[in-house]
């Protein structure tokens, strides 16, 4: 299993090409979306897609839901409790398939609570833009449960069920950038 897709070395997240979403049934009825919006990672490429390796750190404080109200509420001590615990990160520490769709496992921590999860990935592909860089995308998303990182807040609805669903769903669109030798 070669990453010959992939030029090998470090590469910078281009954060203004990516994207951090997750979504949450609401209600039993509906999805909430939200995003991070101040994000970091790094990706290292090695000669085989298994030697390859990602770093992530996500600021709590960031998160958008388009809701004021909603978004002060999930920074609170209910759900990822922003004082504490800062930022999200993941830390992967497998990565299974080829290069076009592979699995990325790895470990998340949310609220001081570490978890493997697998990422379902595939890759975008590798180009050099109209500035000379060279950039590879990727686009990765998986399903946790939230209770199993200690956010259990929920309130019961009158007609049954709960206000928000114990399963998030996160997707990543990341841009990375090869850095090059100053």
């Amino acid at each position: 299993m070669t990453a010959t897709a992939l030029t090998t070395g470090t590469w910078n997240l281009d954060a203004s090409h990516s994207e951090i979403g997750f979504s949450v049934r609401h209600a039993g009825i509906s999805k909430v979306r939200g995003s991070f919006t101040e994000f970091d990672a790094t990706l290292t490429t090695g000669e085989t897609l298994a030697d390859s390796s990602v770093e992530a750190t996500v600021q709590i404080a960031s998160v958008n839901t388009k809701d004021a109200n909603r978004d002060a509420h999930l920074k609170g001590e209910d759900f990822f409790n922003a004082e504490q615990f800062p930022t999200m990160t993941f830390k992967s520490t497998a990565v299974k398939g080829d290069a076009g769709e592979f699995v990325l496992v790895g470990d998340l921590t949310i609220r001081g609570v570490s978890k493997e999860v697998e990422f379902e990935a595939e890759l975008g592909g590798e180009a050099v833009d109209a500035f000379g860089a060279t950039r590879v995308g990727f686009f990765a998303s998986t399903t946790i449960s939230r209770k199993e990182f200690g956010i259990t807040w929920n309130a019961a609805l009158e007609a049954g069920g709960v206000l928000v669903s114990d399963k998030v769903k996160i997707e990543i669109d990341a841009s990375f950038v090869l850095a090059t030798a100053e």
